[in-house]
């Protein structure tokens, strides 16, 4: 007996950018505890993890920032394809006579 198949629902989308903060994260906790271990001072590794939290902090602004800017441009209209493509640089041929 086959009958119709129920349609699967659809997944969401992973959130690859809370992967990436979570490894981030892992990171500035590793670093500085693998940096202690070695014998570096505790003010070289508490640097290091400032250092490792301020660019996981910047990453993960912009890659918010870059998240809705996707978003948006999804959502958009976009008015280049109205313009089709007016505003590009190169030769226009329009009216002039070939040259030999």
């Amino acid at each position: 007996m086959s009958g119709p198949r129920p349609t699967p629902e659809p997944q969401p989308a992973p959130d690859t950018v809370s992967d990436v903060v979570r490894w981030a994260v892992f990171s500035c906790v590793l670093v500085p505890v693998v940096l202690l271990w070695y014998g570096t001072s505790l003010a070289g590794a508490a640097g290091t993890a400032l250092g490792l939290v301020a660019v996981t902090g910047a990453c993960l602004v912009l890659l918010r920032r870059s998240e809705r800017g996707a978003a948006q441009s999804d959502t958009a209209p976009t008015d280049a394809a109205q313009r089709s493509g007016t505003q590009r640089g190169g030769r226009h041929n329009e009216g002039s006579t070939p040259v030999d």
